[in-house]
């Protein structure tokens, strides 16, 4: 079974829900908006590391949007994200052989999300996107972040569509 990232639920506001999570420790590529990033983590976490050691696959796969430099930063371009298996310290990874693949430890956050099934294209999520910085506007008290968006792509029956996220890092 697929390690999923644990969080705690802190509230919620209509459709949107807020998310504390804790620190966790990312894999990423620069996104170049085809297969070649999701390629190159897999490989990373398939062996295609200095010690030749198998990582566990975790849930979701992150992909960040261009956005002004802000913190707690995901990304500031394009991105895509594994996020390994939790417990892990970003020194007890294994160095990737490939350059484009980054190793980053990502601090303690708080994520106002809205989650959505199905296919999560472009418009989709842009649409999610907009209803959650809507949202987060009328209740005042949360200051968006850089948004990301997230998705479970695997399931074992084909019927079940996938569940996916938009979230948006948030302080208040």
């Amino acid at each position: 079974m697929t390690e999923t990232i644990t969080y705690d639920i802190t509230g919620q506001v209509g459709e949107i829900e807020f998310r504390k999570y804790s620190r966790m420790v990312l894999a990423s590529v620069k996104d170049t908006g085809d297969d070649s990033g999701f390629n190159l983590l897999f490989a990373y976490i398939s062996g295609t590391n200095r010690t030749r050691i198998k990582i566990p696959m975790t849930a979701p796969v992150i992909t960040s949007e261009q956005v002004p430099m802000t913190t707690p930063v995901i990304s500031d371009e394009l991105s895509m994200s594994f996020v390994l298996p939790m417990g892990k310290e970003k020194d007890e990874m294994p160095d990737p052989l490939d350059s484009r693949v980054q190793i980053t430890a990502i601090p303690p956050r708080e994520i106002a999300v809205i989650r959505f099934r199905g296919y999560a294209g472009q418009k989709d999520i842009k649409d999610v996107k907009s209803r959650l910085l809507d949202g987060l506007k009328k209740s005042r008290d949360h200051n968006p972040g850089p948004a990301f968006s997230d998705a479970v792509q695997c399931t074992l029956d084909s019927r079940v569509p996938a569940m996916n996220k938009v979230g948006i890092g948030i302080t208040r």
